[in-house]
């Protein structure tokens, strides 16, 4: 499930106080989540953990100007320093490889302190329910970047399967391909490939946990259905590598529908081809990532319409987290934007005690243990031969 806030113009609320764990020189998504927080302004980025070796979090923290004293050498030192400040963060980035996720999550709830966690969630269901129960007990908000939720066609497709406008959902057809792996460049330095395909620190899964888990998210977010078992496929194609590099699945969903998700690092001539389908008794919707202000809509028995960002028949789902007129194009930064904007509204909530408004919604632990679950089912699917696994 996902929390839900609301968007609006906060005047002169102050900035929201941000620290970060990981991200530091070198690493691509820590500039990403560090654009996204900016991007309205709603955060500040104060202290960080931004590297598990001294030397470059020193580095690291000085190039983005921050002070000596908050720039620290270990996330659990810098949950404790900044739970005692009087001025300390508000909420945590983690943008560590994987297996850092759950420790670092676990350290900055217990020091009562929200949290935005890169997916996936953790290594291991079980970690992941401990999160879970942790955030219950701890009350603090924990948001998942599952970015391309945050996309407004997306939201747009959301709010048209919520009105039924095509009838019961039958199918889903889920697509996430790129071919950047195509290669064993986890070999030859470099340092994104290199943790995504050792599974001490990406854990069992490779492909299906870095995509795959987008893919079948986006499904679930938009479909609004919870599956009930798979049949999954893992293949490593490239020689030498310890982790999947190409994931087929079949989905059986609790209803009665059916999904289909592939996802691959293999593919080339594919970059970000990331494509949602989604197909019910009286209509369709097809949305690609690539070209995300554009999205297909089909009523059975009817030519097609093309709906675009913040253009004409624009729902308030998907108005409210457009920034600009439509033609103007918005994606992939603006994506995790909107994630950023919607947690600032439920931290600001959280500052004036009161529950934050329903129109707002972002993915949260919850829906990390429902990637997770979908994971380790996947891999054990695939290990026993590819049979109908069931999923939590």
């Amino acid at each position: 499930m996902a929390i839900e806030a609301g968007r609006g113009s906060e005047g002169g609320a102050r900035r929201i106080r941000l620290g970060m764990v990981g991200g530091g020189q070198g690493a691509f998504i820590g500039a990403v989540h560090r654009i996204a927080a900016r991007l309205d302004d709603r955060y500040e980025l104060v202290a960080g953990a931004l590297s598990s070796d001294a030397e470059r979090a020193r580095a690291s923290g000085a190039a983005l100007g921050l002070a000596a004293d908050r720039s620290y050498e270990s996330f659990a030192e810098m949950a404790r320093a900044e739970a005692a400040r009087p001025d300390g963060v508000e909420v945590v980035s983690i943008v560590t490889p994987n297996h850092m996720h759950a420790p670092a999550a676990r350290a900055f709830l217990e020091a009562g302190i929200h949290v935005i966690c890169d997916k996936p969630l953790a290594v291991s269901v079980a970690e992941a329910e401990e999160l879970v129960a942790l955030r219950e007990r701890s009350g603090r908000i924990f948001a998942l970047t599952h970015n391309y939720t945050g996309y407004p066609l997306i939201r747009q497709a959301r709010a048209l399967v919520e009105a039924c406008e095509l009838g019961d959902i039958r199918l889903v057809q889920m697509e996430y391909a790129q071919d950047w792996l195509a290669e064993r460049v986890e070999a030859g330095g470099s340092k994104q490939a290199e943790w995504r395909t050792d599974p001490q620190r990406s854990g069992a899964g490779g492909c299906i946990g870095d995509i795959g888990t987008h893919a079948y998210n986006l499904g679930a977010f938009v479909s609004g259905l919870a599956t009930r078992e798979l049949l999954a496929e893992l293949t490593t194609f490239v020689e030498g590598r310890a982790l999947d590099d190409d994931v087929r699945v079949l989905l059986r969903y609790h209803g009665g529908a059916k999904g289909v998700l592939w996802a691959s690092q293999v593919a080339v001539g594919k970059e970000n081809a990331l494509r949602l389908q989604v197909f019910g008794t009286r209509g369709g919707l097809e949305w690609c990532q690539e070209n995300p202000n554009q999205l297909w809509f089909s009523r059975f028995g009817e030519p097609r319409q093309l709906l675009t960002r913040n253009g004409a028949g624009t729902l308030p789902a998907a108005a409210r987290v457009c920034r600009i007129p439509p033609g103007h194009p918005e994606g992939y930064l603006e994506g995790f934007a909107n994630i950023y904007g919607e947690v600032a509204e439920a931290i600001l909530a959280a500052r004036e005690g009161r529950a934050p408004d329903d129109a707002v919604t972002f993915p949260t632990v919850e829906d990390g243990l429902a990637g997770m679950r979908f994971i380790e089912a996947a891999v054990a699917s695939s290990r026993a031969g590819s049979v109908w696994t069931p999923v939590g």
